[in-house]
């Protein structure tokens, strides 16, 4: 969002797009309720909205590492033996990529309890804990404190690790996605709309340390953390490799019957 924010090019996109913040899945009950025509939706509402055209060039994605999706929980009871997950329920597409890969460890049916962002309560009710963005985040930085306070053993996996270790794929949280009804989507108006998102994409990534610098306000974590979350976390490129991750997504999830069924070609992303 660097230009949408910043100038030189804030005042004129100001003329051309509203901008309204909310969290991703709030963005995608937007679009289905024909309330908004552009917004960063988690990909999971793909499938529930499959009309969506996916915006090309941007998403948001770990090709390894993530550390902002953690799955929590305690040493000494393998994850084939967890009997609940208490989760964060802030982001339905990593409740999905949790589900698949609690298939492949052996513990399909395991029950996910809705749960505030905060580990020790979470600890509190169930086995194991899913935490998302910064409450993720901040568990990694306080993971010697708790256990000086504590002394409980955790395992701490990366679920984008632990998706890209059987899958060899990256992990795909978002993409920008317009309805097919908004106004005037002619294909310039679509040209020009990528090239305005892509640019933002570009040209924040030019002024990384201006955003080290504002996070570091707002976050009590190191400023090389965040930096390394923005550079090597977190990658932004909607590329080949991220299409093949979307795709095995939307296959193992509806085999294993966790979404609808949902074909990918649907988006105009690829053929």
């Amino acid at each position: 969002m660097w230009d949408f924010e910043h100038p030189p090019l804030s005042a004129s996109l100001a003329l051309r797009y509203q901008i309204d913040r909310m969290t991703p899945a709030e963005c995608a009950d937007r679009l289905a309720a024909g309330q908004a025509d552009i917004g960063l939706i988690p990909i999971a509402a793909l499938a529930a909205n499959p009309a969506l055209r996916i915006l090309p060039g941007c998403t948001i994605a770990s090709k390894k590492r993530v550390r902002s999706l953690l799955l929590v929980h305690r040493a000494g009871q393998p994850i084939a033996a967890v009997r609940s997950v208490a989760a964060d329920t802030a982001s339905l597409t990593t409740l999905a990529y949790a589900r698949i890969l609690f298939h492949h460890w052996g513990n399909a049916e395991v029950p996910f309890l809705p749960a505030s962002a905060d580990l020790d309560s979470m600890l509190d009710i169930a086995d194991a804990a899913i935490l998302i963005g910064d409450p993720a985040l901040l568990a990694l930085e306080e993971q010697a404190n708790r256990f000086e306070r504590t002394r409980e053993p955790l395992v701490y996996l990366d679920l984008a690790q632990e998706w890209h270790s059987i899958t060899g794929l990256p992990f795909v949280s978002a993409v920008w996605a317009i309805t097919p009804g908004a106004p005037g989507l002619d294909s310039e108006t679509w040209d020009s709309i990528s090239n305005d998102f892509n640019q933002s994409r570009i040209h924040g990534l030019q002024n990384i340390d201006a955003l080290v610098e504002e996070w570091s306000n707002k976050l009590p974590i190191p400023e090389e953390t965040i930096r390394t979350y923005l550079t090597a976390n977190i990658h932004y490129a909607l590329d080949d490799e991220c299409i093949e991750g979307m795709k095995a997504f939307f296959r193992m999830a509806a085999s294993l019957g966790i979404l609808p069924e949902y074909n990918l070609r649907d988006s105009g992303v690829c053929g």
